[in-house]
Order: C-alpha cells, then sequence, then structure tokens
C-alpha cells in the first residue's frame, strides 16, 4: 500500500488518464470514487480528489465532502480536470464555486482534458451542441474563455492532456511543509 490515494471521478476518460499518469510518477494507489465506498483512508497520508469538469461542477467532490471528518490529519488535494484551457479568472470561478463546504487550506489543481462530442451522452452532446449554437453568431471578443473554446473546438474530437499539466501537483506532493486537512 502507498500512502498515497488518487479517487478519481471520470466520464469520458480524461481523469482517468491523469489518475494513471500520477500513479506511474509516484506508485500511488488509484481508484474511482464508486469502487472506493468504505471510506478507509487509515494507511494514506495524502489523498488526491480528481474529478472533470461538467458545468462548472467539479466531479467527485461530495465523496471528498461526506469523508470530511476522516480525512482529518491528512494532506488533501483536488484536481479538476476541464477542456477548457487553463485561464486565472475561469480557475478562481471554478475554485470558489467548488469550494463551498470544504476547508479554505484544501489546494485545487487544474489539468486540461479531452473534447469528443461523439463519446458523449445524448445529453452532453445535446447540450454542448445548443451552446455552441447560441455563441455561433457573437464575437469572439464577447465570449468568456470557456466559450471560445468551445467554439473553437467545432465538432473535431480533441485531446489535450498531456503529463506536463501535473507538474503543480506533483510538485505539491513533494512538499514538505503541506499544509494538513
Amino acid at each position: 500500500m502507498s500512502e498515497l490515494l488518487v479517487l478519481y471521478k471520470s466520464k469520458y476518460g480524461s481523469t482517468k488518464k491523469y489518475a494513471r499518469w500520477i500513479q506511474e510518477e509516484t506508485g500511488c494507489d488509484v481508484f474511482p470514487v464508486e469502487a472506493y465506498k468504505n471510506g478507509d483512508f487509515s494507511g494514506y497520508t495524502t489523498v488526491i480528489f480528481a474529478g472533470g469538469v461538467y458545468a462548472g461542477s467539479i466531479a467527485g467532490l461530495s465523496t471528498l465532502k461526506r469523508n470530511l471528518r476522516r480525512l482529518s490529519g491528512k494532506y488533501v488535494a483536488v484536481l479538476a480536470v476541464g477542456a477548457t484551457p487553463f485561464d486565472e479568472k475561469s480557475f478562481e470561478q471554478l475554485k470558489t464555486q467548488n469550494r463551498r463546504g470544504l476547508p479554505a487550506g484544501i489546494p485545487v489543481f487544474y489539468a486540461r482534458g479531452a473534447y469528443d462530442e461523439k463519446r458523449m451522452s445524448l445529453k452532453d452532446r445535446t447540450l454542448c451542441r445548443m451552446l455552441k449554437k447560441s455563441l455561433a453568431g457573437k464575437e469572439p471578443s464577447q465570449l468568456e474563455h470557456w466559450m471560445q473554446a468551445l467554439v473553437q473546438a467545432g465538432d473535431t474530437p480533441m485531446d489535450w492532456t498531456d503529463p506536463e499539466e501535473l507538474a503543480p501537483l506533483l510538485k505539491y506532493l513533494k512538499e514538505p511543509e503541506r499544509a494538513l486537512r
């Protein structure tokens, strides 16, 4: 058993890919959130919750919130994986929106994922297409960062996953002065 645990919630595969890259780099234990129902964190010093970003919410954070007491005294971090390129303003909004109910000291990291309408559920594909249609006639300068990325992706499958996106998280894992939860 490793001292590091990564729990992930991945709808289309990008978050799972990042979880596996963290495992390759650190030798950590990796489980999908759904498979880790027992909530036994006793053998771990650090727990990372990784989740895809869907409509501004980081998937899997409800598991973190339910287990806050069990995670007392552990190092805890969140990895958000989204299709849009990193943008400081959007990232701050994402953190603010998703930190409700979480202790302030839990760091949140971001990695860019993928976008492929063919792999999406009918609901997700329909929502994305409706949104793109509503944005089609607008000037790019009027669009928020994430809206521009959605329009630019078009119908072409895109995969922006890159192990280098994990550099800030991996650096955090090596810091001896991390804040305990």
